[in-house]
């Protein structure tokens, strides 16, 4: 029998998402009678204390007696407990400053971290995330953010209502003006924030009539890595070698800029790839973007206009190409920006149930399967006191270096 816990999560500001509902736990035990789980309290998750004693599940203050506890953002230092594995997002991977005294402690109290960020196929394909939630309200914050600041519609909040299907009937309610819409990505994000500009019923356009063709209608064009970066040699190559390779290669987003109104920032952005633009480039007269939603939000790096990210709570700033400072988005020349990093919180019923879908089936059976495919090997970072050999790569942060 293995025992797993649902933790509370305890990340301010708070995130009322959860790894799996009550029902989902129910369809776990049927499927795996080895494995019992038991709940956190918690007064601030989507799903009530109440809905998962409804449905036979064991509430307590208490969770030291589990082997394996599932959590979404980071754990508290003072709240870990020595000894256990855990889930959750530790954003460390990237060798994140803000969370290198987190791992530091993960690796002094022996305790086995397993990332939902690297929870991954073999070939380094991503099997679980809430980038589809991220893209489907980052899309949506997009046009809530035009509507606001041209006084064309007032959408409510996504965080106001109750799920998806109330998300996409207020879409219903506005008319999308003749805007050329760019959106970067292939991954769930990307896809999520497709699924808006679907349901509003936007045309999509290929790479060549985009940047040509003027419309008498809102358009939109998804582009991939090759499509806004250039080969210095000017070869055509493949987007593995672009992965592999990034710093062969040169930015060819301005032709996308010069005619593009708005822009959905949905792809991932890899170490060493060129920048999308500068506060040069944006502060130059071809460069015709107004408002930008950086789903991927990625600071200061890659989009010379992510300054900063910003909240659920106020969502939307401005950005001025000439000083490269925050102004008020209505300003006269301003970039609107919609740059919230935690935009799933939003939409907190639908992203966990789709969540705890996507861990049901690609992650719970490897505990029961001696892990056949290796999904535990790789997402484990941490054991014994030690990185696994593949994240070596971090000991140098883990130390200081």
């Amino acid at each position: 029998m293995i025992k797993f816990a649902l933790i509370k999560e305890r990340k301010t500001p708070p995130d009322r998402r959860v790894v799996f509902s009550p029902n989902k736990l129910k369809e776990i035990v049927q499927k795996f009678p080895e494995a019992s789980f038991k709940i956190e309290s918690s007064d601030i998750r989507i799903f009530k204390d109440s809905e998962y004693e409804e449905a036979g599940f064991i509430v307590s203050q208490d969770i030291t007696d589990c082997d394996v506890l599932l959590g979404v953002k980071e754990v508290p230092i003072a709240n870990l407990l020595p000894n256990k594995k855990y889930f959750f997002f530790s954003h460390t991977i990237k060798k994140q400053p803000y969370n290198r005294d987190l791992l530091k402690a993960i690796l002094k109290d022996n305790i086995e971290l397993l990332d939902h960020e690297v929870i991954v196929k073999e070939n380094g394909h991503r099997l679980i995330g809430f980038g589809r939630y991220a893209g489907l309200v980052g899309a949506y914050n997009c046009f809530r953010a035009l509507g606001i600041r041209d006084q064309l519609y007032n959408l409510p909040k996504v965080e106001v209502l109750p799920d998806l299907k109330s998300v996409l009937k207020e879409l219903d309610k506005i008319k999308v003006p003749n805007l050329k819409i760019l959106l970067t990505g292939s991954g769930k994000v990307a896809h999520g924030a497709k699924e808006i500009l679907d349901h509003l019923q936007i045309k999509q356009v290929p790479v060549s009539e985009y940047l040509e063709n003027e419309f008498l209608e809102p358009v939109y064009c998804l582009i991939d890595v090759r499509d806004y970066n250039i080969h210095n040699s000017g070869k055509n190559t493949t987007n593995r070698h672009f992965y592999k390779h990034p710093e062969e290669y040169r930015s060819n987003f301005m032709r996308f800029a010069a005619v593009s109104d708005v822009f959905i920032a949905g792809h991932f952005y890899g170490d060493g790839a060129p920048v999308f633009f500068t506060q040069e480039q944006a502060n130059s007269p071809d460069f015709k973007i107004k408002l930008i939603a950086d789903v991927s939000c990625d600071i200061g790096i890659p989009i010379a206009s992510t300054i900063r990210p910003s909240t659920i709570a106020d969502p939307i700033y401005g950005y001025d190409p000439k000083t490269g400072g925050e102004v008020d988005f209505r300003k006269e020349g301003a970039i609107t920006v919609m740059a919230v990093d935690n935009l799933p919180c939003e939409l907190p019923k639908d992203a966990s149930e789709g969540f705890g879908e996507m861990f049901m089936k690609n992650v719970i059976p490897a505990f029961f399967n001696g892990d056949n495919d290796g999904i535990l090997k790789r997402a484990r970072m941490t054991k014994e006191g030690e990185l696994t050999e593949r994240f070596r790569y971090l000991q140098d942060y883990v130390d200081g270096k």
